[in-house]
């Protein structure tokens, strides 16, 4: 990924597979549920959108952005909720065009967060915290979509309810473990020793080297544990307060379309969407989690014409306006950046004669 143009090559081949999938998205979900649906169904969906509708669904993607600077400003003391409005947007922007957009994002938060006066070391703490704190709610999404549809009263077999409630518990178990060695040094020590001793059982050949942390790894470590130590109220609080207004849109997508199939339900096919937006060989999973979730939404009963627009629409939310709006946040940032450049220049003295 280091040669430029290899980073271009998959980023068109990227997006021209996310093109393909949603350009055939009519006849994928065919080939997934049995049942035919036409373009002309799916925009007849769209054109009963009534304008209020749309209002709200523009107010609640807009808390949810908002939401979202919680996370970001309890991460990096200091941050003001419009920049870390902006590094969100820009963020989003950037991952949403490219398959591997991370590391791109990361510089570009790098870059921002320099010009306004910020160290590089609270930047990385300020990114790996935000990151471990994306992971974990990654890993809590499935675990409650999987108790939502356990409690939703949908007919299942009993070994799918079995495994659901041990996958679960499991998920949450491991979450609460992780966030427990995040908090505490002496529980972050004992994880490590366990870990150890695991890898010592494997093969030798599959050992990774054997090197010990080093000191500034270490400060990092102990850096980020003390974000988290004072921090995780915002955190989690922000990160809730985000996802919970993305379900929202979600929930607004399906009762404008007549795809609502329930509370518990939609809280299951949120939770599967969100998951399917971590397949890489797309931008955040582009037509990969349309299709999931019409099908999802198929399976719960509804329309298969209200699932696909449904689903269409909540990816519009979620990911295609993202990008002129990250774009706007990016040159606006980039235009005030050359302006207060300039104010600070200081005048050319003429040339004496």
């Amino acid at each position: 990924m280091k040669n430029r143009w290899v980073q271009v090559g998959l980023s068109v081949a990227s997006l021209a597979l996310a093109a393909t999938l949603v350009r055939f998205l009519p006849q994928i979900v065919e080939a997934m549920t049995g049942k035919h649906v036409s373009w002309t169904q799916i925009g007849t969906q769209f054109t009963r959108l009534s304008w209020q509708m749309i209002v709200l669904m523009a107010v609640v993607w807009l808390a949810s952005l908002l939401a979202y600077t919680f996370v970001l400003t309890a991460s990096l003391p200091g941050l003001t909720h419009l920049q870390a409005l902006t590094l969100n947007a820009a963020g989003s922007a950037v991952s949403n065009l490219l398959p591997f957009g991370g590391a791109a994002g990361v510089a570009m938060t790098i870059a921002m967060t320099k010009g306004w006066g910020f160290q590089l070391r609270a930047v990385v703490v300020s990114t790996l915290t935000s990151g471990i704190w994306n992971t974990l709610f990654r890993f809590i999404l499935p675990a409650v979509g999987i108790l939502a549809l356990l409690l939703s009263g949908q007919p299942l077999s009993p070994a799918v309810t079995g495994a659901g409630w041990v996958g679960a518990l499991s998920i949450l178990a491991l979450v609460v473990v992780v966030a427990v060695a995040l908090y505490w040094d002496r529980a972050a020590a004992a994880l490590g020793r366990a870990l150890d001793s695991g890898v010592r059982l494997l093969p030798h050949r599959f050992r990774p080297s054997e090197h010990a942390p080093s000191a500034s790894l270490n400060r990092l470590r102990a850096d980020t544990s003390q974000v988290v130590r004072h921090r995780w109220p915002g955190l989690t609080l922000g990160m809730i307060a985000f996802l919970g207004l993305q379900w929202l849109i979600l929930v607004c997508c399906l009762l404008a379309t007549g795809a609502y199939p329930g509370l518990a339900q939609s809280i299951a096919v949120f939770a599967l969407s969100r998951v399917l937006t971590t397949a890489v060989v797309t931008p955040s999973g582009t037509g990969i989690m349309e299709a999931g979730t019409v099908g999802a939404l198929v399976f719960f009963g509804a329309p298969l014409d209200s699932a696909t627009a449904a689903a269409l629409l909540f990816g519009f939310w979620t990911y295609t306006v993202e990008i002129p709006f990250g774009g706007l946040a990016l040159g606006a940032w980039a235009f005030l950046r050359r302006r207060g450049n300039a104010a600070q220049a200081p005048e050319k003295e003429p040339i004496s004669r």
